[in-house]
């Protein structure tokens, strides 16, 4: 859900409808209001249905002061459940209070040295007045190395991998000023992920962040710690959507495929036939990273499709079989994540291929789940276009009597999202449907009675 807002409103976050911000609250309606300066006088603000509180939470700790500065820890943590940061990697930006330098970094470098003539000698890591930080390698060397560093920039998803869902590095400022007085926080954080689409709150003082040390027996608190929380829209990371859900059943021969152009038109530019020689010289070679991604031409244009069949129907369970396509010639998707919302979720039995983790959200409800693969299967990695291009999981769900049916296409879900984006669903009115002469048991029985009510009456005529 995507709201135009006034800028000058709020700053801050609000819950309507009695709900709280945390994951137990009620079902409610919430909105993250920001103020942004410039000449736009609405600002886009996101609502995650199945993660309101979502967000990357930012921590800079000053550890100790330099005779002209500080040294600092900061750190990115992924509250996103679902979300995570992909290959390329984080970038993570701002804007210096006054004339700042970074005089050296463990754990990460920034993009740009910049220009640094005031310093003919000793010269600083960079002397950006705007720098822009990026995530080592894993073959960093060791001098470079810091806790939870060198990912080549990738931060998973909380719900799927907490370990890897946070980043960190250290750095020594330079030009700052050495006391809770003379020292400025920096402004105007950005957070690439790797492509736009999260928005950073201004940074505020909060109470001084406290770690462990010597076994856990000692604790060891931040000279200061500043915090700014970054948030994700979907609306502002890509103009089309990118995943598109296609839907088919045993009773019905008919597959109903994804929305025509549900991520674009098909064009002679977007696109390669799968069956042309680009598409195996782009298959053999692929493109660098950054560059936009080479499709398969198809009729929906997304990279993505989440295929669901309702595979069989036993007598206490029915079966469902999900599998994931990716369409790009020249993109791998690692740690990927698909989340679904069924009403049947709650009475999930078995799950063959995927990991599924439900996300309770809200109180007594369980009707959404997160899948992902696994790394010793090797599905955790959803490969380029191709024969191999694909992965699948099948999913065995406990029937409640009471609401269980076949009609209505109410055996598909009703929202997908695939590495945190929402997916194109077709119309309702082309789900697959029962075949004419299968009919619910209130039915049959109802055409029964009228059958022997006309045989009645024939047989008095």
């Amino acid at each position: 859900m995507f709201l135009l807002l006034p800028f000058n409103i709020f700053d801050k976050v609000a819950v309507a409808g009695g709900g709280t911000t945390g994951h137990g609250g009620s079902r409610g309606t919430a909105m993250i209001l920001r103020k942004q300066k410039g000449p736009f006088p609405f600002v886009v603000v996101a609502y995650d249905l199945f993660d309101p509180t979502a967000n990357i939470t930012i921590t800079w700790d000053v550890v100790s002061w330099t005779p002209d500065g500080y040294v600092a820890v900061v750190k990115m943590n992924n509250y996103q459940m679902y979300r995570q940061i992909t290959s390329p990697g984080w970038t993570l930006g701002w804007t210096w209070a006054k004339k700042e330098i970074i005089w050296s970094m463990v754990g990460a470098q920034a993009a740009d040295q910049g220009v640094c003539k005031e310093f003919p000698s000793n010269i600083p890591h960079s002397c950006e007045k705007n720098p822009r930080i990026i995530d080592m390698h894993p073959g960093a060397s060791y001098n470079q190395q810091f806790p939870n560093c060198c990912k080549g920039g990738i931060l998973t998803s909380l719900g799927q991998d907490p370990a890897n869902s946070l980043a960190a590095f250290q750095l020594s400022v330079g030009n700052s000023g050495n006391t809770y007085r003379t020292v400025s926080l920096p402004k105007n954080f950005s957070l690439l992920g790797p492509n736009q689409g999260y928005t950073c709150s201004p940074v505020s003082v909060v109470p001084s962040s406290v770690s462990l040390s010597s076994g856990g027996r000692r604790k060891n608190r931040a000279l200061m710690t500043w915090q700014l929380a970054c948030s994700y829209s979907q609306l502002l990371a890509s103009r089309t959507p990118t995943c598109c859900v296609s839907m088919s059943s045993f009773y019905n021969s008919e597959i109903t495929p994804c929305p025509s152009c549900a991520c674009g038109c098909m064009n002679s530019e977007n696109c390669v036939k799968s069956n042309s020689t680009i598409s195996s010289v782009v298959r053999r070679n692929p493109q660098s990273e950054g560059i936009a991604p080479m499709k398969q031409c198809t009729q929906h244009m997304c990279p993505i499709r989440v295929h669901w069949h309702v595979k069989r129907n036993y007598k206490a369970y029915w079966r469902v079989r999900i599998t994931i396509t990716n369409f790009n010639y020249n993109l791998n998707y690692t740690k990927w994540t698909l989340v679904a919302q069924h009403p049947n979720l709650n009475n999930v039995a078995t799950v063959n291929g995927f990991i599924y983790k439900p996300l309770l959200v809200y109180e007594s409800i369980n009707d959404t789940g997160m899948f992902y693969g696994v790394e010793k299967l090797e599905n955790d990695l959803l490969l380029q276009a191709g024969s191999n291009g694909s992965v699948y999981s099948e999913m065995i769900l406990r029937k409640d009597e009471k609401i269980f049916t076949l009609n209505h296409g109410w055996a598909f879900p009703r929202k997908v999202y695939f590495n945190g984006d929402e997916c194109i669903m077709p119309l309702p009115v082309s789900y697959p449907s029962l075949p004419n002469s299968v009919l619910p048991i209130s039915d049959i029985r109802r055409l029964v009675i009228i059958q022997i009510l006309i045989a009645t009456f024939y047989q008095l005529l």
